[in-house]
């Protein structure tokens, strides 16, 4: 497939490229800095501002998928979506955050007195845009949100999916590798499961 990747250099973007290319997937990187995106066979860098919704939409144009992978507080959901409409391209996949899962019947991760005040605004970002694709009547939209921790780890592919709740281990944690990530994300690409849904992806 052709596949739009906005913020391809990113902590997730950088993982999803990967994942991406290694499945014979021919992907646009479209990055504020082009010259940050590796090399290799299938990627094509381009770069593009994510606040200019015409030139946006005129790089997504052509592709099968666009995939978002970039800081809510560094976008704006509104344009993003509209340039993803402007495109043409039906299928869009978002990065999620982890803040807008529920902890307990209508309890929001970050809505509990634990959450690092740091990522609020993020998060609450995050449920935002959640709140606007759901709105959306005529795009094949997914989002995904993460555990509550996402680093840096292997590439297992052994994981849990679920809806709309925080998914913890035996141990009490909610943590998921980026390269995991990944895979759940481009698996949800080649198979969709989860048209207009949220779902999350952890151990």
């Amino acid at each position: 497939m052709k596949i739009a990747l906005i913020g391809a250099t990113g902590f997730i973007g950088s993982r999803l490229l990967a994942e991406l290319t290694s499945r014979g997937h021919q992907v646009t990187a479209i990055v504020r800095n082009p010259e940050k995106v590796p090399q290799g066979a299938g990627i094509t860098a381009k770069k593009g501002d994510v606040y200019d919704k015409d030139g946006l939409a005129a790089l997504l144009a052509g592709h099968d998928a666009v995939i978002s992978a970039v800081h809510y507080t560094a976008s704006d959901p509104a344009v993003l979506l509209a340039a993803v409409k402007q495109s043409g391209v039906k299928r869009y996949l978002v990065v999620g955050g982890a803040g807008s899962l529920e902890v307990a019947p209508g309890v929001k991760l970050y809505d509990t007195p634990e959450f690092p005040a740091l990522y609020l605004d993020e998060a609450r970002k995050g449920g935002a845009f959640l709140d606007l694709l759901k709105g959306e009547a005529g795009l094949d939209w997914t989002f995904l949100s993460p555990s509550a921790l996402i680093e840096p780890g292997e590439r297992t592919g052994k994981f849990r999916l679920g809806k709309d709740q925080l998914l913890v281990d035996g141990k009490g944690q909610s943590r998921i590798s980026a390269e995991d990530y990944a895979i759940a994300l481009v698996d949800e690409l080649e198979t969709p499961a989860h048209s207009r849904q949220r779902f999350t992806v952890g151990y």
